[in-house]
């Protein structure tokens, strides 16, 4: 008896055979073994992207790539949301002994072995992550990062059964549901969206039977999609920044300037003392939170210095730079993802961790340069006041 985790769809000419997995169940990996020996497809579409795909199969290749490099060659957010995505899955595979995304590995050896034509069928992930950071409103991004963070600290066991389980769909949809209710914005660019670009893919692939290896969550958005059609180009396609943000932050920088050359035409001491107060605070701000972050001492001389920079312009962050500083020294390897669950269990992982303390370097210094700004911003609207009345 052929399992429930299978679905069999006809379209037009082809035989699509849906295998919805856990991603990490020892017995998904089993079932995809099982069934592209048995029915010998033209093609195995899995769902995995180009950069993911490479990832997975060339793991030395990526452990021993430069940080520094990552962030030039543009892929530091890539690696840090498939660290996110994989993190849950690592507890779970280290709880059952195998590895994460088997099932995947086994689709692609299955593929090799029968002759079947692999098919990358998933949408790049930095694309995926620029649309969801996007697409949510700011509360929604808020929850978000704290549902990461939560998700690293959740030591929360589950049996195999429980595992199997999740992929039953009444299950399925009602998780959708919170997750849309939750986020509005994730759930569709997470799932909504690549159930569209998953079944564009393999409807098309080569032959006309194909198999395809899906996370379970994906089975039930494709079979309401697969006889519509769709763009996919512009499902790749990373919508614009928001102008929003930029006006707001360079009105407070005009404003600030502003105050300043008031009170200065008025009082050129308080005009001063305006400026030198904002200047110390918010370079202030910076070189504390760096030094709390345990940052290079250059590191720390870096954040201060262009602290006020970019305090004035929206476009800039102090962080950016006191992270590549950081990055620089430290020079830490992408093997220092690999140790991240691990070290996240205690505070003193979490300053040791090259790759945390390169983002707690860029965290802390940005919000050491906020608070300052804030309070110099302050401070200089006080003096304003009293100047004119």
């Amino acid at each position: 008896m052929e399992s429930s985790n299978v679905t069999r769809i006809n379209y037009k000419d082809k035989e699509i055979i849906l295998i919805g997995t856990a991603h990490v169940s020892p017995r998904s990996a089993e079932e995809v073994r099982t069934i592209i020996d048995d029915e010998k497809p033209d093609s195995v579409c899995i769902e995995l992207d180009k950069n993911r795909y490479h990832a997975m199969t060339e793991k030395q290749e990526w452990s021993e790539t430069n940080f520094i490099e990552v962030i030039k060659a543009g892929k530091a957010g890539f690696m840090f949301v498939n660290i996110i995505l994989a993190n849950y899955q690592e507890k779970l595979a280290e709880q059952f002994h195998i590895h994460p995304g088997q099932e995947m590995l086994q689709g692609i050896a299955s593929a090799q072995e029968t002759g079947a034509e692999l098919v990358l069928a998933d949408r790049d992930i930095q694309v995926t992550f620029n649309r969801v950071w996007r697409g949510c409103s700011f509360w929604e991004k808020c929850k978000l990062v704290a549902t990461i963070i939560m998700s690293f600290l959740d030591n929360e066991e589950i049996s195999e059964e429980e595992l199997e389980e999740l992929k039953g769909e009444d299950m399925l949809n009602a998780a959708l549901s919170e997750l849309g209710n939750a986020f509005a914005g994730v759930k569709r660019y997470l799932v909504d969206e690549r159930d569209t670009y998953l079944c564009e893919k393999i409807k098309n692939a080569p032959g006309s039977k194909v198999v395809a290896i899906l996370g379970a969550a994906h089975i039930p958005g494709i079979l309401s999609k697969i006889n519509e059609d769709h763009d996919v180009a512009e499902l790749e396609s990373v919508p614009p920044k928001g102008k929003a943000g930029k006006i707001v932050g360079w009105s407070v920088t005009v404003l600030l300037i502003v105050l300043v050359a008031l009170t200065f035409t008025v009082s050129p001491v308080s005009g001063l003392a305006q400026a030198k107060n904002w200047l110390i605070l918010t370079m202030a701000g910076a070189g504390i939170g760096a030094i709390l972050s345990l940052a290079h001492p250059l590191t720390i001389l870096c954040s201060i210095v262009m602290a006020p920079i970019s305090a004035l312009s929206p476009v800039l962050a102090v962080g950016w730079f006191a992270g590549l500083s950081e990055a620089h020294f430290r020079q830490p390897k992408v093997t220092d993802f690999e140790q991240l669950s691990g070290d996240l269990k205690s505070v003193k992982g979490i300053w040791k961790n090259k790759i945390t303390k390169v983002l707690l370097v860029v965290l802390l210094t940005n919000l050491g340069c906020a608070i300052g700004n804030i309070a110099g911003g302050i401070g200089a609207i006080t003096i304003f006041l009293n100047t004119y009345f």
